[in-house]
Parts: structure tokens; C-alpha cells; sequence
């Protein structure tokens, strides 16, 4: 038997997120501020669980911030906190080591999270260099006029074809970065974690940039922040329907009910499901739930509602999309819906690993008119948003 904890991830990503933001004059740290609706930690932090080719994810802050990460990330799965140290390059180091003890990765990717707004396609390009290479960081060339300047005044005009300007994430061997680490003098500030692994005398490839990996520092840059004009949001619909008859469980939402009737389908029937389902499939223009589950196939008969939405939340996110927020109603006259809508709604936010107001859940009557007014069964719709590079 191969023991799973010796076995070495090929990557992990490392986002330093233990700075005070005092430059900010936001008056808490700036990872915790609002960034187009959501606080700055949260973007990258979904961006990086959300990609395939990340086997675990760290997020190092400072003592004391713990509840204020919990609340930033609520809804959010599979990451580990790290606590950091004074500066950069101490965080940084400290979590290399948890990382290390946790049995170590081939690779990592060090990222800061005053640098919210990460693509899939930046992930992709540091992955595939550092593959190849001991390092590779982003880099953007320095188009503006670029000078010295010597006691308040212009001095010499530089070379800006020589001149770029790093980004991060920034992808490393991992145990290379920390020998680097482990040379490093603590006495000296480091500006990232590429001067450190240089002067160890490895070589760091460069890879293209972002432009919105812009870092976020001043009040200055906070007073407009630009949004993510990379991304697109998508909104997905789906309609189904399933007849009520005696004999059969009764499931909406992911949960059981306790009824007379329940619906009739080749699987588990589980309307509400299944309507989500098409939402998000659509959304990612994916087709729909017939293409990939035809009731034809016996292998679905029976099958639970949630092996569904859990596959179109992967083609989501093999796509580099993250869902936004989904909308659901269900049209029936009985069972009433009300008294199991919250736990509804907390199984959806379970499988598309979202917070709970983020999955609104309603029901309406049509009433007594028609097919679901009769009693003859029960229809759902759902919406759902995404973003999607």
C-alpha cells in the first residue's frame, strides 16, 4: 500500500496575506477590503482552488487575523492557514516550512494577495515554464520614459528595453526556493522571493504578464479600483420537470422529504437539482444535462441528483470559471417548501462550494392551474451567474 502522506504534490500555491496595509489609509489590512463586491484575499484565493493543476493551496496572514480571514473566505474549502512572521520574506519562509512538514511539493506558486485579480492563463504560463526551468516569474516591460533621479532632480535617461517590471505569482522549484530561503540573511529585506532564489545562483525564466495583476498599495489605488476586464459573467437558466405518483421517494434540493408521492425519473428525480444543473451547464456553455447523463444509460438509473451538479461545477472550473451566485424556485402545491428551504439551500452551497447567500432557494404555486396546480407534479427553475476568463 502506497502511504498517501509521503507521496509529493506536484503543486502548491503559497499566498502571502499577512501584511497590515498600513500605505493603504483603509484603516484595516488591505486584503480584507471590498474588491468588486468581495474582499481582495478571496479573488485569488478562489482562483487558485478553483485550478485543476493546484494540489493544495496555503494562505499565510498575521496573528490575530484569523477570524478576519474566516469571514473573508466564508463558503470557501480547502485551503491552510499559515501564521506569518514580521516581514515578507519571514511569512514567506515560515510557510515554505508548513508546506515542508506537510510532506513538500515539486513545485510552488508565491503569490500576494494585494494582487487580486489572477487568471487561470498567468497559472498556466508559470506552470509550464517552471516545468521546463528552477523558476519562472511574470514580467510586463516598462513603457514609460524611465530616468534616475539625483538630489530631486533628472538625471540620466535608463534603458527601458532592459527595464520590467515583475509580477507575481511567482512559480519555484520547491526545494530550491527554500535552500535560497535558508541562505538568505534574515537581516536584509528582500523585495520578493525571485532576488532570493537568484542570489543562490539559480536562473529564473520570464513569462508574459497581466496588466490586471496590478498591485494593490496606496489609498490612491483604492479610491477606483479597476475591475477585472478579463472576465466575463455568464448567466446560465434551467427548467425541468417530474411527475409525482405514489411509491417513490420524494427528493428536492439534495434532501429527502417525507410525502405521500414523490417523482418519477430515471434517477433520483431530484427536480431542483437537476434544473441547476442545466443553469450552470448553460452558463459555461456546456450543453445540457441529457448530453452527458442521457436516461437511456442504465448506469444512471437511480443515481443521486448531486453526482450531477458536481460535474457541472468541474466544467466550470475547467473552463477557469468560479460561480458567482445561483437562483432557484420551485413550482409545486404540495409538499409545502418553506420548512426545509434552508436546509435546501445549505446542501447547494455544500456542492458548489459557496456561502449560504450566495443560493437563494424560493418556491410559488401556480395557483391550482395546470399540471403542478393538479398535483401532478412538481417543476423547478434555476439561474445561474458565473465568471468566466
Amino acid at each position: 500500500m502506497i502511504d498517501s502522506v509521503s507521496l509529493k504534490p506536484r503543486n502548491h500555491a503559497l499566498i502571502v496575506a499577512a501584511g497590515q496595509g498600513e500605505r493603504s489609509g483603509l484603516g484595516l489590512p488591505k486584503q480584507y477590503a471590498l474588491m468588486n463586491g468581495l474582499p481582495m484575499v478571496r479573488h485569488s484565493v478562489a482562483q487558485f482552488l478553483n485550478h485543476p493543476n493546484i494540489a493544495k493551496l496555503w494562505v499565510v496572514i498575521r496573528s490575530g487575523q484569523e477570524d478576519q480571514l474566516h469571514n473573508a473566505l466564508a463558503g470557501l474549502k480547502g485551503y491552510q492557514v499559515v501564521l506569518g512572521g514580521d516581514t515578507r520574506q519571514e511569512s514567506v519562509k515560515k510557510g515554505l516550512s508548513a508546506i515542508a512538514a506537510a510532506g513538500g511539493s515539486e513545485n510552488v506558486l508565491v503569490h500576494d494577495a494585494a494582487r487580486p485579480f489572477l487568471s487561470n492563463v498567468i497559472i498556466n504560463r508559470l506552470l509550464a515554464s517552471v516545468d521546463q526551468e528552477d523558476a519562472a516569474i511574470p514580467v510586463l516591460p516598462t513603457i514609460d520614459t524611465t530616468i534616475n533621479v539625483v538630489d530631486g532632480y533628472s538625471a540620466d535617461t535608463l534603458d527601458r528595453d532592459t527595464l520590467w517590471r515583475v509580477q507575481t505569482p511567482q512559480a519555484f522549484d520547491f526545494g530550491k526556493l527554500m535552500r535560497a530561503h535558508e541562505l538568505w540573511p534574515d537581516d536584509i529585506n528582500a523585495s520578493d522571493d525571485a532576488q532570493i532564489f537568484r542570489a543562490a545562483g539559480y536562473k529564473i525564466a520570464v513569462v508574459e504578464g497581466d496588466e490586471t495583476l496590478k498591485k494593490y498599495t496606496t489609498a490612491a489605488d483604492f479610491a477606483k479600483p479597476s475591475r477585472h476586464n478579463m472576465t466575463q459573467i455568464r448567466t446560465g437558466m434551467g427548467f425541468d420537470v417530474h411527475q409525482l405518483v405514489a411509491g417513490e421517494e420524494l427528493w428536492l434540493g439534495g434532501l429527502k422529504i417525507n410525502h405521500h408521492k414523490g417523482l418519477s425519473g430515471h434517477s433520483d428525480a431530484d427536480v431542483l437539482l437537476h434544473a441547476l444543473t442545466d443553469a450552470l451547464l448553460g452558463a459555461a456553455g456546456a450543453g445540457d444535462i441529457g448530453d452527458h447523463f442521457p436516461p437511456s444509460d442504465p448506469k444512471w438509473r437511480g443515481a443521486s441528483s448531486d453526482k450531477f451538479v458536481e460535474f457541472a461545477v468541474s466544467v466550470i472550473k475547467q473552463k477557469g470559471g468560479s460561480i458567482n451566485n445561483v437562483d432557484m424556485t420551485v413550482i409545486c402545491e404540495e409538499p409545502k417548501i418553506k420548512p426545509h428551504r434552508e436546509a435546501m439551500r445549505q446542501n447547494i452551497s455544500n456542492m458548489l462550494d459557496l456561502s449560504i447567500d450566495q443560493v437563494s432557494v424560493k418556491a410559488t404555486t401556480t395557483e391550482k392551474l395546470g399540471f403542478t396546480g393538479r398535483g401532478e407534479g412538481i417543476a423547478a427553475q434555476a439561474v445561474a451567474t458565473i465568471s468566466m476568463e
